[in-house]
């Protein structure tokens, strides 16, 4: 069975970009440039959940995180934070991210990420 993938990005390309690669590798991936999948965790159930940390509009990837693994019904679902931070590593722990991934990213080290986290 596919693992299931949410994908939060910023950015039409990159969201695109991240998108066709996680197909091509087997992933099952839901992505928006906005939060409304995270609003829909419980229909989609997804094993991992991909956020940039700057998303137009709305409240911070980290805080989008931060909310998930405060909830007992989410903690258990593995996150990423995305960013071109250069603070990203510590932004991802004071959230309680899983992992993380600098922008601009190497698409394998990319899918290596997502596949040690689905």
């Amino acid at each position: 069975m596919k693992k299931k993938v949410v994908l939060v990005q910023d950015n039409k390309d990159i969201l695109d970009i991240m998108d066709q690669v996680l197909e091509e590798e087997g992933f099952d991936v839901t992505a928006s440039l906005t939060t409304e999948p995270i609003d829909n965790i419980d229909r989609i159930d997804p094993d991992l959940v991909i956020v940039d940390d700057h998303i137009k509009g709305r409240k911070k990837g980290s805080e989008v995180i931060k909310a998930l693994k405060s909830d007992p019904d989410t903690e258990d679902v593995s996150a990423v934070l995305t960013s071109t931070s250069n603070n990203l590593p510590q932004q991802a722990e004071d959230c309680k991210a899983d992992d993380y991934i600098e922008k601009p990213f190497d698409i394998d080290h990319m899918v290596e990420v997502v596949k040690k986290n689905a």
